[in-house]
């Protein structure tokens, strides 16, 4: 499958190496705003095509799977560019500034039949079913409660800061504290508070999450552009406790009991680098004609933006082209 990438950010330089090293799956083509940016990523990256503009690289009747690795204020128009040019998408996270965008991406998908999927990694690794069956098991008894946290030292990063880019840390790395909790502990939501502080620039630089459920259960996360957190998550129950180490990409997962005792250490499936697991999902779906992921479908973007439209709405926060 050729992949053609739209944008030539950090993360196309995290994930291209793991494109190389798949089976079926070739890194064919790249797209930037200029044809200069476009030809040096190429180059950098081992495409095959570079292209100046977006709309080009879609046209290209070779281009199998687009990946939209853009600041998430371009995902909506790069999406609605590629679902026009009936060429399958996987968007980066988050997946659209907001839940409007959402629903709109997955209507104009569905009328035109394209698969769409969102790229929140651990959505689709094995370790999620592996995290899953343990707490389900009962090892730790009745879980009540999940904390889990991410936070790295982007405050340096321009697009983390500018407003116009849909910055801050919720779609950032916040996106994964809340998709950690959605993925193990649902949807039955009874309440969220959260506390904030703002960057100068006016996006949020640091949170506090508090999810209740229906069924009792709380999760509590915490996220940041400032400082290096352990990005642990942890699953506390009435015979013990599960910590997944590295809540983005689990690297382990590890079960203690009441006494702080080593019960159970549960190795993590070796891998590329985790990032491939979206990739051959997608190259699965698309054969199989498959118009939407099954580990991330589209009702669930819209309901993580939904939920991040809620905060945003909590602390004030709202970008320059919602104003509009």
């Amino acid at each position: 499958m050729k992949i053609g990438v739209l944008g030539t950010g950090g993360i196309v330089r995290s994930v291209t190496p793991t494109l190389q090293r798949m089976k079926d799956i070739e890194c064919y083509a790249i797209a930037s705003r200029t044809l200069e940016r476009a030809e040096k990523a190429a180059e950098e990256y081992s495409y095959e095509k570079a292209y100046g503009n977006y709309e080009e690289l879609v046209a290209d009747p070779l281009v199998e799977l687009v990946y939209v690795a853009t600041p998430h204020s371009r995902h909506y128009d790069d999406m609605k560019l590629c679902i026009a040019h009936g060429k399958p998408v996987i968007c980066e996270k988050s997946f659209t500034m907001n839940a409007k965008q959402a629903k709109e991406i997955r209507e104009l998908a569905k009328e035109a039949g394209v698969f769409v999927t969102e790229a929140i990694w651990p959505r689709y690794m094995p370790s999620r079913t592996l995290i899953q069956d343990t707490i389900d098991s009962g090892i730790i008894g009745t879980v009540s409660t999940l904390t889990a946290n991410l936070s790295y030292i982007i405050s340096g990063v321009k697009r983390i800061q500018d407003p116009e880019l849909a910055g801050g840390a919720l779609l950032d790395v916040g996106v994964y504290g809340i998709n950690f909790a959605l993925m193990h502990f649902g949807e039955e939501i009874e309440r969220i508070e959260s506390s904030v502080q703002m960057t100068e620039t006016g996006v949020d630089a640091m949170e506090s999450i508090t999810i209740f459920y229906k069924n009792g259960r709380m999760a509590v996360l915490t996220h940041g552009i400032y400082g290096r957190s352990d990005r642990k998550g942890i699953f506390y129950g009435d015979k013990g406790y599960i910590i997944v180490e590295n809540i983005n990409n689990p690297q382990s997962v590890t079960v203690y009991d009441t006494e702080d005792r080593l019960v159970k250490q549960i190795p993590v499936p070796e891998q590329i680098s985790g990032y491939e697991y979206q990739f051959e999902e997608c190259r699965r779906c698309i054969a199989e004609k498959k118009t939407e992921s099954d580990s991330m479908p589209l009702k669930d973007s819209v309901y993580m933006m939904e939920l991040m439209d809620r905060l945003r709405a909590q602390w004030g926060l709202v970008y320059p082209q919602e104003r509009i």
